[in-house]
């Protein structure tokens, strides 16, 4: 057997499971995307506020940004000739939002993820990590030189048995407990305050938090759980992404001005990665200032989850979400495949997602809510299920 028949034959068996992906080409406007001439209301989206869509921020946008300022590329790494004042600017904004802690920021919230763990970690390092954390941040921590054990998810009663038992250790120097705020794809929620309990307990133990589906949508200014629920200055690497709600690209880590210096000088995707264009921070800089009085937008979004939370319980499906990420959960992949495209079929784009970004026997469609829905829309998707 040559190599691509090795390859092909594992395509093959992705097709029978139910598991093969593909790209397929597609236009969006407003709430709506249109693939081959079907257009659908769009519930697969992260723009969990509906502002990549709008056209109207990006005229504004281009009025205040003069041509010589619109910088396409930065054709260097930060630590060349890639530290733009876009740059710096953004990450003073974000320092001064969150309560003067540094900023650092990062090409995407994979680099970020992949990036961080290894560089904080070694030998002597422990990492202990929820059990459904995002991908990114399991091959960060595969990277990594640390120890790690994976934590039932959102136990913290677990998670105490554990940290108790490696404090006795005295071959790890450092705990880090690394989570996520609001998970992907379950839509369920840490309970961050009484994380923040657990860890001030340690003296030895750091707490990592990804905010990517929270940053924009939770807190009165829309910066996460952690201000909901009052840790901000309580987690030591507070970290989450420009590219969902905040309709943009990279990532960002909220943390200690010395963390920050040490990222800068051992951060290996950081160090050796061309910096994101000029252009992307500056309207970056600009959204963020936008999300920070959109409460309306928030309250309508969460007042929306609420309700299709509730129908989809109804409905006898399970649903563990929390937030504005609605999972309905089939089991068999080709089931939920077959359901996903009937819904696609009338005019409701949602995605089905299967192994392995879920666990076996878990695929679900994942309803992704904007601040764009309505309730009667919902209502429509409801009756189909």
């Amino acid at each position: 057997m040559s190599l691509l028949e090795k390859y092909e034959n594992e395509l093959q068996r992705l097709k029978q499971q139910g598991n093969f992906r593909g790209f397929r080409s597609n236009v969006q406007q407003g709430k709506y995307i249109t693939i081959q001439d079907h257009q659908m209301l769009n519930l697969s989206s992260n723009d969990y506020l509906g502002l990549a869509s709008n056209v109207l921020l990006r005229e504004e946008f281009f009025d205040l940004v003069p041509n010589e300022q619109r910088v396409m590329s930065s054709a260097s790494s930060r630590l060349l000739t890639g530290n733009f004042p876009e740059y710096e600017q953004l990450e003073q904004t974000l320092s001064h939002a969150f309560h003067g802690r540094a900023a650092l920021l990062f090409n995407s919230g994979y680099h970020m993820n992949i990036g961080i763990l290894p560089a904080v970690s070694d030998s002597k390092t422990l990492i202990l990590a929820d059990k459904l954390i995002h991908a990114s941040m399991i091959d960060g921590i595969r990277l990594s030189h640390a120890k790690y054990v994976r934590y039932r998810h959102n136990d913290l009663q677990h998670l105490e048995a554990l940290l108790e038992k490696y404090q006795r250790d005295e071959s790890i120097e450092q705990i880090i407990v690394v989570t996520e705020s609001i998970f992907s794809m379950d839509g369920d929620e840490t309970d961050l305050a009484a994380l923040v309990q657990l860890k001030n307990k340690f003296s030895n133990v750091m707490l990592y938090v990804d905010e990517a589906h929270a940053i924009g949508v939770r807190g009165k200014k829309g910066l996460g759980c952690a201000e909901q629920y009052g840790v901000m200055s309580d987690i030591d690497f507070l970290v989450g992404t420009f590219g969902k709600a905040l309709a943009s690209v990279g990532g960002y880590l909220i943390c200690h001005p010395i963390i920050r210096e040490y990222l800068i000088n051992k951060m290996r995707p950081l160090i050796f990665s061309t910096a994101q264009p000029p252009i992307s921070m500056a309207w970056t800089n600009f959204i963020f200032q936008k999300v920070l009085l959109m409460q309306q937008s928030r309250d309508d979004l969460e007042h929306l989850s609420d309700y299709l939370q509730t129908q989809v319980k109804e409905k006898g499906y399970t649903c563990p979400s929390t937030s504005h990420i609605v999972p309905v959960v089939i089991g068999d992949s080709n089931q939920t495949i077959c359901l996903a495209q009937r819904l696609q079929d009338v005019g409701f784009y949602v995605m089905p997602v299967r192994p392995p970004t879920v666990p076996q026997n878990s695929s679900r469609l994942r309803i992704s809510l904007t601040a764009q829905n309505n309730q009667a829309e919902l209502s429509a998707l409801l009756d189909l299920l």
